[in-house]
């Protein structure tokens, strides 16, 4: 492949609909975790006092740690309650090493990631810039850095690059938020919470307790980290202006929403509203979210947001937002209008009344059916363990390619029937072969590993981009595809999805009936552009910075 420095090219995005679009492909996924070998259980040792933090575990990420083509899954575990139960069993996070035939091998321990202590998220991404993804995992007062050796080993490396671990983080996210080559870590931090204070929550005459609702818990200040380039970060939440603002959050994504150059950070609260912190240069954000309109739903209501995702859905070249919250909220789903402002579409696009029964977790927007237009996935589960009806099924919108969604979880084949208390959800393409997988979480029980066996002709192409002057994993680069067909998409590399997960940074593109990429744009963080030209379809392309 010949890689050629593009000039500037300017194209409206517009999306295609055609005078008689094709009908939308079904989608299919069957669960092979069984088959595939991954036998891990997501444990939050739930106890009769309903500690807060038990029904927040977990994410999980999709990542390759081992560079050899094929992602690999990190499992992140909860714990025995800190400070209350001491020798209690050990539950351990969960590396599996994907292996190419369609199974998975548990390479925890040789990995040395068998790490003990109660965890929430996960966030994956070459921090160093040394060519070999890097982990980071949040948790209750303890969060861990550890740095990939290149050999199939890890390293703590969290007290000498100056991490801190004294509050309840849930979710984390690489992100080079001043386009100096190296990746900056946020991390989303939840509330105050002391396991000698948890107050009774429930029907007290009957003795039943449930979760507390997130308004008897103070919350906190996210965390910013600036990448020193020598292995060490500095805090810099107060010189940003991050720590000014105290939140309860749940996930974090970025996405340059303006396209002034810089990325900027949305974080999904819980009950509380929402922040969008505005990259104003220089080292300094400012919250944005109530004047963007992605602070509160159309109602004029803080939800319980948790998890989000940061794309273009439409095919307008704008990025836009999707939230999930809990059952009666709807997921809000957020159209970016340019100039800085969003418009809430949840109930015109039929979001709204596909989302409201549901409680969402993690989610994603990705094109399934390789369709050329992305669709919504949720991982569904009440926040209380012992409600009715609190184990549930996931959630699929397929995107109808006219403004609107429709509900086709219940055509997504049997398996896509199961219930549980999902949580955590990354996306991948596990076996190769062009079709966007999904690893899902469950507490209590094994995880789902959805294969996507959905039918068709559709084409797809994918990019990996290695960065030289921006950051080598080119997270931030935004790029365009125009079909053969003249179908315009737009999507970034990033690897921060959904609630407390992390997912392959391969970046995806379904081409539709198109068997090639006529004009493929790639602007990366550096402020470089590149062109490629007539791509054929059906293969993944290595995409080197010029």
């Amino acid at each position: 492949m010949r890689y050629i420095k593009a000039l500037v090219i300017v194209v409206c995005g517009i999306a295609w609909l055609g005078a008689n679009p094709p009908a939308v492909p079904a989608i299919y996924f069957e669960d092979i975790a069984d088959r595939a070998g991954i036998h891990f259980t997501l444990q939050n040792s739930p106890t009769p006092e309903k500690h807060q933090i038990e029904t927040m575990v977990s994410g999980v990420a999709v990542f390759d740690y081992n560079n050899d083509g094929k992602p690999d899954i990190f499992f992140v575990n909860g714990a025995t309650v800190p400070g209350l139960v001491k020798n209690g069993p050990e539950f351990h996070n969960a590396l599996y090493r994907n292996n190419g035939d369609g199974t998975f091998t548990d390479v925890t321990r040789q990995a040395g990631l068998a790490g003990i202590g109660y965890s929430m998220g996960v966030a994956a991404a070459d921090f160093d810039n040394d060519g070999w993804e890097d982990l980071f995992v949040a948790g209750v007062n303890r969060n861990i850095l550890y740095r990939n050796r290149g050999d199939g080993t890890f390293e703590d490396v969290t007290a000498k690059a100056g991490i801190k671990s004294n509050m309840w983080s849930i979710a984390a996210g690489w992100f080079d938020y001043d386009n100096d080559g190296l990746l900056d870590l946020f991390v989303v931090n939840y509330v105050k919470w002391d396991p000698g204070k948890e107050r009774f929550c429930g029907d007290q005459d009957r003795n039943i307790r449930t979760y507390c609702h997130p308004q008897f818990y103070e919350g906190l200040p996210d965390t910013l980290y600036h990448n020193n380039g020598d292995g060490t970060f500095t805090d810099v939440s107060e010189s940003s202006g991050i720590a000014a603002h105290i939140g309860k959050g749940m996930g974090v994504v970025f996405a340059d929403y303006d396209h002034d150059g810089r990325p900027d950070v949305f974080v999904a609260n819980d009950t509380v509203p929402s922040f969008l912190f505005h990259n104003e240069g220089g080292g300094k954000f400012r919250e944005v979210a109530l004047e963007a309109g992605v602070a509160l739903n159309d109602n004029g209501k803080a939800i319980s947001s948790m998890g989000a995702d940061f794309r273009d859905y439409d095919n307008d070249g704008r990025e836009d937002l999707f939230v999930t919250a809990l059952a009666g909220e709807t997921f809000p789903l957020f159209r970016n209008l340019g100039r800085g402002g969003f418009d809430d579409v949840t109930h015109r696009t039929l979001v709204g009344r596909a989302s409201v029964r549901w409680n969402g977790w993690s989610n994603g927007m990705v094109d399934f059916n390789n369709d050329g237009f992305k669709d919504l996935f949720v991982a569904c589960g009440d926040v209380q363990t012992n409600a009715r009806n609190s184990q549930q099924r996931n959630l699929l919108l397929v995107n109808q390619r006219d403004g609107t969604f429709a509900d086709l979880s219940g055509e997504a084949g049997d398996a896509f029937q199961q219930v549980g208390l999902h949580r955590g959800a990354a996306f991948g393409d596990f076996d190769g072969d062009g079709r966007i997988d999904i690893v899902v979480t469950r507490l209590g029980m094994r995880p789902e590993l959805f294969r996507n066996t959905s039918h068709g002709d559709n084409y797809w192409i994918s990019f990996l981009l290695v960065g030289r002057r921006s950051n080598r994993d080119g997270i931030g680069a935004r790029i365009h595809v125009i079909s053969d067909s003249g179908n315009e998409q737009w999507n970034q590399v990033t690897t921060s999805v959904g609630f407390a997960s992390s997912s392959d940074r391969v970046t995806h593109f379904g081409l539709g009936a198109s068997r090639s990429a006529r004009l493929v744009e790639i602007e990366w963080p550096s402020g470089a552009r590149q062109s490629l030209r007539n791509v054929p379809a059906d293969r993944r392309i290595v995409v080197q910075e010029p």
